[in-house]
């Protein structure tokens, strides 16, 4: 029996979702996070020493990184390929997108979106009076000369990126969508609008209406990305 070690609001939600398009039976063991530093508890070392989620076990393996356990997912259990065009040629334009986007979500995609967490928590963080407005400075300062301008440069390739293809490696959904989601669901919580990104809010009004997104949420919980998950 498939096992996920699941912290709520995190990127955990994506493992659920691939399971459940894959129609496959898991346990869930769930872990909360910390209500005053939004961490993981304790008890998440205990199966993998980073402590972070998703954990994925399966038999004897215990493996963790999201993008890892949905390829391994992929690999063990989609025999049909639904969700990855991995039976195509090595050089087709949809399995080279594939592979790019599965790994641009937490190489490119996610780092600005931390960093946009890590300075906005500078600026809520307690501290001295004398500290606050010199801490609140720099915050901002950073914020509006590297990390706010590389947001918009990564939001604005995703959405030209969706042009020309209602999914992320092309006419059909996989497993980079899967992957995907959570930095574009971030974005979202946290801008507070993807008004001025119509595709990238098609793409999250779509994946929202899939039944395996929905049974995912269902069992793993709502995301809210804008609390601080990271």
């Amino acid at each position: 029996m498939i096992k996920v070690h699941h912290l709520d609001h995190s990127r955990s939600q994506r493992v659920l979702w691939m399971l459940e398009e894959l129609n496959l039976p898991y346990q869930l063991v769930n872990y909360q996070r910390d209500a005053k530093t939004w961490l993981a508890p304790q008890s998440l070392r205990d199966i993998h020493p980073l402590g972070k989620s998703p954990v994925l076990q399966d038999d004897a393996l215990v493996l963790a990184e999201s993008g890892a356990i949905l390829e391994y997912l992929a690999d063990r259990y989609d025999s049909g390929r639904q969700l990855s065009p991995e039976l195509l040629p090595a050089q087709a334009p949809e399995r080279m997108r594939y592979r790019y986007w599965m790994h641009y979500a937490e190489g490119s995609a996610m780092p600005p979106l931390l960093m946009s967490l890590v300075f906005a928590r500078v600026r809520k963080a307690p501290m001295p009076f004398f500290a606050r407005p010199i801490a609140r400075g720099i915050a901002d300062k950073v914020m509006k000369t590297f990390v706010g301008p590389q947001l918009k440069l990564h939001l604005d390739w995703m959405e030209r990126e969706l042009t020309a293809a209602p999914w992320f490696a092309g006419e059909r959904f996989t497993a980079a969508d899967i992957q995907m989601s959570f930095p574009i669901q971030a974005a979202a919580s946290r801008a507070g609008s993807m008004e001025a990104y119509p595709k990238l809010k098609g793409f999250l009004q779509r994946i929202e209406q899939r039944p395996a997104y929905q049974r995912a949420v269902e069992r793993g919980g709502p995301l809210n990305l804008g609390a601080g998950a990271a």
